[in-house]
């Protein structure tokens, strides 16, 4: 396992600035954050010109790209252009959002059949995130859908089932189906406080992964709008200080 760094992490800024300030505070892996909303990266731009994109972020960084993550709905062209985006970057994980809650199941494995079909076309695995308001803010849905999609997987956010519906109760189902994952601290009242004093058991999350022979990215992801600008770039320096002491 290593330890990444979402550009979410200071998403309310341009994305070279937010890379140059993951340099700055030492992370050498990074996944990016793509979202309609934001001004940071948007996910239908990005997919127009891959080899474009490509070239700007070899130009921008030297670190190493290991996942992508759009947030919010997306066409299914925009998936098409990410997967090369992903392909020409060498990174083999993209992570999508589950339908909202409410959604048929049946629609949903329809949707994400034709989805990973993509994805596999170009090497890349295709994983849902763990979030309230989607189909995997429940951990047994979660596990149907990629045992009813052969090949998808999920990407862990411990922090919607310890703040979520689910708060209080035991997600380890989730873990064999795990291909990545997103970080910060939480208490089952805020979704993100302070680097130590939330919930997440880091030490017992790291080895419920190595059991099922997990060896990817820890990847941080702090979420701006529940940080002051001036602690980030400390509770990022603590958060990867932990990790790499549990690893």
């Amino acid at each position: 396992m290593f330890v990444a760094a979402s550009t979410r992490c200071f998403s309310d800024r341009p994305f070279d600035e937010a890379c140059q300030q993951l340099t700055d505070l030492e992370y050498d892996r990074v996944e990016l954050w793509l979202s309609e909303g934001s001004g940071h990266l948007q996910p239908a731009e990005t997919a127009q010109d891959p080899e474009r994109f490509a070239a700007r972020f070899r130009e921008l960084t030297r670190m190493t790209p290991i996942a992508i993550n759009i947030d919010g709905d997306f066409e299914l062209s925009t998936l098409i252009g990410l997967s090369k985006v992903a392909k020409l970057l060498r990174i083999t994980q993209i992570t999508i959002p589950a339908s909202p809650v409410g959604t048929p199941f049946n629609t949903e494995i329809d949707r994400l059949r034709e989805f990973l079909s993509i994805a596999n076309q170009d090497g890349v695995r295709l994983s849902l995130k763990t979030e309230t308001g989607r189909l995997t803010e429940d951990p047994h849905t979660a596990v149907e859908l990629c045992q009813s999609v052969n090949g998808l997987g999920l990407t862990l956010d411990p922090s919607y089932y310890i703040c979520g519906p689910s708060r209080g109760k035991s997600y380890d189902q989730v873990y064999p189906y795990v291909y990545h994952t997103q970080l910060r601290d939480t208490t089952s009242e805020q979704l993100q406080v302070q680097v130590g004093l939330g919930e997440v058991e880091y030490n017992r999350l790291i080895n419920q992964l190595r059991r099922e022979d997990y060896n990817l990215a820890l990847s941080v992801e702090m979420i701006p709008e529940h940080s002051r600008d001036t602690d980030r770039a400390l509770e990022m320096r603590k958060m990867r200080m932990l990790l790499d002491s549990l690893l």
